[in-house]
């Protein structure tokens, strides 16, 4: 075989590239969960000067920055030997209700990760891996990566796109945020509108734990209720409006989802569907998101589908085309695209 050196060395800088960064995500998470970024975000420091401050090893430290200056991640000043954060790294690694948090998402990656001899043995397999299977840092990284999206979005630009629904629920209606996880965005729902009642779902008990006690440091328990419920068992209703956030691909029977959900909401009802951005064809899809959100899809998204029911697998990248179909195939009549982000599209769908 002949080589083309040209292509050779371009993928040998893809390969050291995607090395570094496997390895940098686990800085990230250090560097968060050490207050490390947060002491960077203040002020330039030595690495001993920001040992001292943070209650951490000086070589650790010292090591740390190296690498987190030569990823991009922190700046480093040659002559005064100090690292600091651009304001732009400061918005991104420390600021958890900002639009992005970066530190979020690597916690994600990394739990994910720990499955790996899981999901080694099911594509040997073909056999699933539930959600509930997986690491905790899961579960809080999820919320910690698409929490910052839904504050940033969910208020002031997805809900008013809906036909009506804001006028409904500054006067008083019933709301399902069905696969609701740790309670992000029932809670954002619940303290914006106080006329309303929220009940948000999940199969996972772990995360119904703990979307209750958030729901009761927010001061809103009293309106917002959790229950243990998948998609297509959740009670209650008729519901003016119907959530799902980031989660009915996940589903093993995403129709038999939706139908229950059309069944749940009341006739002149609302289902907002919001799912991981993506195009209709793999085609579409190859692209920096896409690779993101294809990856996270075969550790995470695929499994979960895979261990239940139904014998559907949509995966993080189903597209507008996908999601339609199943909102008409549960007797949903009018569709649309009302938003999106770099990172997610919204949908209503109506009876």
């Amino acid at each position: 075989m002949e080589l083309d050196m040209d292509r050779m060395n371009a993928f040998l800088h893809r390969f050291v590239g995607d090395l570094g960064a496997v390895m940098a995500a686990g800085g990230i998470v250090v560097g968060d969960r050490l207050g490390l970024y947060r002491a960077l975000a203040d002020k330039p420091w030595q690495p001993a000067e920001l040992a001292e401050h943070t209650g951490t090893a000086s070589r650790y430290v010292e090591e740390w920055l190296r690498g987190q200056a030569a990823g991009g991640y922190v700046e480093y000043d040659p002559d005064s030997g100090a690292y600091s954060l651009t304001a732009e790294q400061a918005f991104a690694l420390t600021d958890p209700d900002g639009l992005l948090y970066a530190p979020g998402a690597f916690q994600l990656a990394l739990g994910a990760l720990r499955a790996l001899p899981e999901i080694t043995d099911a594509f040997r397999t073909g056999e699933g891996v539930g959600w509930h299977e997986h690491d905790e840092d899961v579960f809080t990284g999820c919320e910690r990566f698409f929490r910052p999206g839904y504050a940033a979005h969910l208020l002031t630009e997805w809900l008013p796109a809906l036909d009506g629904v804001t006028a409904k629920l500054g006067a008083g209606a019933r709301v399902a945020d069905v696969g609701c996880g740790l309670g992000a965005s029932t809670i954002l729902m619940a303290r914006a509108f106080p006329q309303s009642e929220f009940i948000g779902s999940d199969y996972h008990e772990g995360s119904i734990v703990q979307a209750r006690s958030r729901a009761a440091d927010a001061g809103c328990d009293g309106r917002l209720t959790f229950q243990v419920a998948s998609a297509q068992t959740f009670a209650g209703g008729p519901y003016e409006l119907v959530t799902t956030f980031d989660c009915l691909h996940d589903m093993g029977n995403p129709v038999a989802a939706a139908r229950h959900i059309r069944r749940s909401l009341a006739d002149d009802g609302t289902w907002m569907i919001v799912e991981p951005f993506a195009g209709d064809t793999v085609a579409d899809n190859l692209n920096p998101v896409g690779r993101v959100y294809y990856s996270f899809s075969t550790f995470l998204c695929v499994p979960n589908a895979l261990s239940q029911d139904g014998g559907h697998a949509l995966g993080a990248q189903a597209g507008e085309r996908s999601i339609h179909k199943i909102a008409a195939e549960a007797g949903f009549t009018r569709f649309r695209r009302v938003g999106e982000t770099p990172f997610n599209i919204v949908y209503e769908a109506r009876p």
